[in-house]
């Protein structure tokens, strides 16, 4: 059985009833469709077999993201892959082209905010986007059992998690446990001109993409075998544009 990311075998994909099975599209190059026209449901489907899609480079899926995001900013949202089509193709197994650990905040919904579809992206979200325990779980489940081959992590304007770690409050409960996590960005945006908070978010992109690879063995190794990359982004409240981070 063919490995992806040389973890997990391949895995049947899914068998509609009534329908036969379902063909995925292959990738088109750099920031062009994922998956071909979904066929109509009425269609007559003759292939017995899906194969797994080939996992999709990472410069290909963060100019996919881009793109769906400028679609977005320009109101020009395509809606894709979330027809009822697409809703049974992906109940049997998932294939995501990207996964992104981006902040728990309501107003950044990754789906939306890059026009993507069902089964289209791994998201993972925690107040601050802080690479906890779990949240680095949940990310190796995507790259080395899924085959997701980029990792963005994505702060925003305003990060409510990013100003009470500035103001360095006691909290209640354990709203302080990640809040902790994001202290050593302040420390290192202190040391930049320009507002404490906003710098704090860029610096938290920055500082939790570098512990997802130090902290993980499987993320770092995937790094090493050149099939994932860690990216940041920035997302502007007001404008919904993201802009990588460097």
């Amino acid at each position: 059985m063919a490995k992806i990311n040389g973890f997990i075998g391949r895995r049947n994909f899914i068998h509609l009833a009534g329908l036969g099975s379902i063909g995925i599209g292959a990738i088109v190059g750099a920031g062009g469709i994922l998956w071909n026209k979904e066929p109509s449901l009425a269609e007559d489907l003759s292939n017995d077999v899906v194969e797994r899609p080939k996992p999709v480079n990472p410069q290909a899926a963060l100019n996919n993201l881009l793109a769906g995001n400028q679609r977005f900013v320009q109101g020009k949202s395509l809606h894709p892959r979330q027809s009822k089509f697409r809703l049974q193709e992906t109940v049997a197994a998932q294939y995501p082209f990207a996964a992104i650990l981006g902040c728990a905040d309501s107003r950044v919904p990754a789906e939306i905010v890059f026009d993507q579809g069902l089964g289209d992206l791994f998201v993972v979200r925690v107040a601050g986007n802080v690479a906890s325990g779990e949240a680095i779980g949940s990310l190796e489940y995507a790259t080395s059992v899924l085959g997701a081959q980029l990792i963005l992590v994505l702060g925003h304007t305003k990060c409510g998690a990013v100003k009470a770690a500035v103001e360095g409050k006691p909290l209640p409960g354990r709203i302080g446990v990640f809040v902790e996590e994001i202290k050593p960005a302040v420390e290192i945006a202190r040391k930049k001109n320009g507002d404490l908070v906003e710098n704090t978010v860029i610096a938290n992109v920055q500082y939790q993409a570098e512990h997802l690879a130090q902290r993980s063995t499987i993320l770092g190794n995937l790094i090493k075998q050149g099939k994932l990359k860690i990216v940041g982004g920035h997302y502007d409240l007001a404008t919904g544009k993201v802009t990588m981070v460097s």
